[in-house]
């Protein structure tokens, strides 16, 4: 059996174990991208970084060296 850890496990890890203060992380992130996030805009770059957004919530920060955007999806 193959064995993992999850994305989530990984933060929790970080944030109970090591001490990792994630409302800070979470205000730099809104800092950036939040204004942008507020009035619909779908991806703010900045920095060398690209924020994507989905319905409001800031899902994932990617930098631009190794940038891959989510594909919109196509309407039908």
């Amino acid at each position: 059996m193959d064995v993992r850890a999850s994305d989530h496990a990984v933060i929790r890890y970080l944030e109970r174990v090591e001490g990792l203060d994630l409302d800070i992380i979470r205000a730099e992130i809104l800092s950036i991208a939040g204004a942008a996030a507020a009035v619909g805009a779908k991806v703010i770059r900045k920095d060398g970084n690209s924020y994507v957004i989905e319905k409001g919530v800031i899902v994932t920060v990617i930098p631009d060296d190794c940038q891959r955007l989510p594909r919109r999806r196509q309407s039908r």
